[in-house]
């Protein structure tokens, strides 16, 4: 199950290194990706099974990662942050994207700049440990 959790871990750090290249290479199309956030139900249920997953593979693999007592912490705000919006109306959380999405976009190179650092840290706290 760890290894399991490991790989889920390493997929995520990969696409959020992956994603900060896409932000600067080619902002539109990141736009996009970023706009599409809980813009349906659909969107915003599939965001949160992700989240889930990404939530319960940090808590699962903490213990062997590099500072896994932060990891596990990550985790569990993560999986409690994505149950709590899956209990929202998914309405709320568009109207709320509509309203932050906008600022997100008009700093995307900022934001992107943080997702690498986040993906960084990701796979050292898997690979370091």
């Amino acid at each position: 199950m760890s290894v399991v959790a490991e790989i889920v871990v390493v997929a995520f750090g990969l696409f959020l290194l992956g994603l900060t290249a896409v932000v600067f290479a080619m902002p539109a199309r990141a736009e996009r990706f970023f706009m599409a956030f809980a813009s349906s139900a659909r969107a915003h249920y599939t965001e949160q099974g992700f989240r889930l997953l990404i939530g319960a593979a940090l808590i699962v693999a903490s213990p062997t990662m590099w500072q896994g007592s932060l990891f596990r912490l990550v985790g569990w705000a993560v999986v409690i942050s994505s149950m709590a919006l899956i209990l929202t109306p998914w309405r709320w959380h568009h109207r709320f994207g509509e309203r932050v999405l906008p600022v997100l976009v008009r700093r995307a190179k900022l934001y992107a700049l943080a997702l690498f650092a986040f993906g960084s840290l990701l796979l050292y706290g898997v690979f370091a440990s």
